[in-house]
């Protein structure tokens, strides 16, 4: 096999790297590829706040200790910034519901003990609408709204 020195370095480089991690204990974590807890295939499906909370089987409720950083109005619906911020205690999900895409639930991410609860994304959007950022602790669902007007492209074609 004949490798031309570039070749070469990468390989050595990342031996070198991967090495070092080991011996620092730094072991690299498997993709987990299965269903997270709580996950049901109807919950990318719902079409508004409401059926996203009964499907999680939790109660919705309007909540000052969630807020939704986004622009008012995005030039482009095919990339919204949005993020998600929550001062609750116990948060152990954050999520993004958009009421009039044609699947309302944008994004999920479930927190780990101690994460802070404040992510940043970007979404897709059909066409102006209100934007939820969703917070669960315990059996609520926590959210705010914003709309965001949509004024070029997005997802519904």
């Amino acid at each position: 096999m004949n490798h031309s020195r570039r070749q070469v370095m990468q390989i050595g480089a990342g031996a070198a790297v991967a090495g070092l991690a080991v011996t620092a204990g730094l072991l690299p974590e498997v993709a987990q590829a299965a269903n997270p807890p709580g996950w049901s295939e109807s919950l990318f499906s719902a079409k508004s706040l409401d059926a996203v909370a009964k499907d999680m089987g939790l109660t919705p409720t309007a909540s000052s200790e969630v807020s939704i950083i986004g622009p008012d109005i995005a030039e482009n619906g095919a990339v919204v910034p949005v993020g998600i911020r929550a001062s609750a205690s116990g948060v152990t999900m954050v999520g993004i519901v958009v009421a009039d895409n044609p699947n309302a639930l944008a994004a999920v991410f479930h927190l780990k003990n101690g994460a802070v609860p404040s992510v940043a994304t970007r979404i897709k959007m059909a066409k102006t609408s209100d934007v939820y950022a969703v917070a669960q602790v315990g059996d609520k669902l926590l959210y705010s709204k914003k709309q965001i007007k949509v004024t070029l492209g997005g997802c519904g074609g």
